[in-house]
């Protein structure tokens, strides 16, 4: 049993340590040959960009939704930069089996991840109530 939680937490420490950051721009605009800006917009994975239903689990990502896949593709051709957002992400074992499946979707080795900061523009996700800034109004869509 100790072995296993070594193991897991090596393999933690392994994920955690790597490199995705795409870089910066501090003026926010791109050029091509230049790395994209820090703002970035957040796209959940489960029920999102991928289907998620009873049948789902943690070893098997659902097959993509046409429009938020089509989506996604077109704000990185358009040179936005893209995070997945998701709670899988929690789990180091899970990272492998998100980017086997953006691959295997023909979407670029994305950054992943679950926490929130400055330079995010917005986030799609189907667990999602907007709140209107600075007012604490939830906006309600008809």
């Amino acid at each position: 049993m100790l072995n296993s939680i070594k193991k897991y937490l090596q393999k933690a420490r392994e994920e955690v340590s790597k490199e995705y950051s795409i870089g910066s721009s501090e003026s926010g605009q791109t050029d091509p040959g230049q790395t994209l800006p820090k703002a970035w917009i957040g796209v959940d994975l489960d029920g999102t960009l991928a289907y998620y239903d009873d049948s789902a689990s943690s070893e098997k990502i659902g097959t993509p939704v046409p429009k938020m896949l089509a989506l996604v593709k077109k704000m990185l051709n358009n040179g936005i930069r893209i995070k997945i957002f998701t709670a899988r992400v929690t789990d180091p074992e899970q990272l492998p089996i998100i980017r086997k499946w953006l691959k295997t979707n023909n979407l670029p080795e994305l950054e992943i991840t679950n926490i929130k900061d400055y330079y995010m523009l917005r986030l799609y996700d189907d667990r999602c109530i907007q709140v209107e800034k600075n007012t604490g109004r939830l906006i309600t869509g008809k």
